[in-house]
């Protein structure tokens, strides 16, 4: 009877935690933390908590039906590029419950922006339709797609401001640019890593035209941008909150040497293990950016 239970145990686990990598939950998160950054700015304090908890569930359904049906769709290039942090490829889902997900959460996601208010209920309606176009088709032009991913991961301090009020102070906007430069360095450095199976498949990316390690360059010239653009609050009064806050900077520096760093490893090395470590490098880099914004927020 208890090995029976141990068994069953593990198992739901294991279902739990593949559902978890398929919807992407950890970076849901940090799109919840961009949401609370941009909403806490347009506040210039603590938003009200009612329309932010609707704010972050609209995200976090709408990434977790997205993410799913890319993962979906993508199934058969995640195997030709031997994707095995994806739990389709490994076979710990069917691809139909990716496709049970997205008809599930996406619609959750939309009536709960409609609970915020109708701006925000119309960017939800926007990015599920783009998202959807993309998952389905416009992936395939990955150089539209790089753009798209990094628009993803800039609109959240939008929407976080839209929340409270339609006008946004210059600096959300001026961050969400940054979180753009950043994103779109990251999917070109991760077209570079899946190069071998996009590249049977046809699909247009940057290291097809240009080449691996010239897309490399490419892709660390939107770091060194976005690294550039970040002391910008810092020197200039372009929003009190940031403007000489050594809080901010000090989270700033550990997220632009560790780009810098990115940067420095990819123009040297092409191979897939190194790339993967740059992946998760930025990733960590760009939460520290999250703390930096989220610190200066409440300064």
């Amino acid at each position: 009877m208890e090995k029976n239970f141990n068994v069953a145990s593990f198992f739901i686990v294991k279902k739990l935690k593949a559902i978890w990598e398929l919807m992407r939950l950890g970076h849901g998160f940090m799109l919840v933390v961009a949401i609370f950054i941009g909403s806490v700015i347009a506040a210039k304090g603590f938003p009200p908590w009612d329309k932010l908890f609707f704010a972050f569930l609209t995200a976090l359904f709408l990434e977790a039906a997205t993410f799913a049906l890319n993962d979906y769709f993508d199934l058969e290039v995640d195997k030709k590029n031997k994707r095995m942090d994806r739990p389709l490829v490994r076979g710990d889902l069917m691809p139909m419950t990716a496709v049970l997900i997205y008809f599930i959460f996406l619609p959750a996601g939309i009536l709960t922006s409609i609970m915020v208010n109708t701006t925000c209920f119309l960017i939800a309606i926007i990015n599920a339709i783009i998202a959807t176009l993309y998952d389905v088709k416009l992936k395939e032009i990955k150089i539209i797609g790089n753009f798209y991913i990094a628009f993803i991961m800039a609109i959240p301090f939008i929407f976080g401001g839209t929340t409270i009020s339609t006008k946004l102070p210059p600096i959300i906007f001026f961050i969400s640019f940054i979180a753009f430069l950043t994103g779109v360095g990251r999917e070109i450095m991760k077209d570079v890593m899946d190069f071998a199976g996009d590249a049977e498949r046809k699909t247009k990316s940057f290291p097809l035209y240009v080449g691996k390690k010239r897309a490399n360059v490419i892709a660390s010239g939107f770091y060194i941008t976005a690294i550039a653009m970040s002391f910008i609050p810092f020197i200039f009064n372009v929003d009190k909150a940031y403007y000489h806050d050594f809080i901010y900077l000090s989270f700033v520096l550990i997220t632009d040497i560790l780009l810098i760093y990115t940067s420095v490893i990819i123009i040297q090395k092409t191979d897939t293990k190194n790339l993967d470590k740059c992946r998760k490098i930025s990733l960590l880099a760009i939460f520290i950016g999250l703390i930096a914004f989220l610190a200066g927020a409440f300064a």
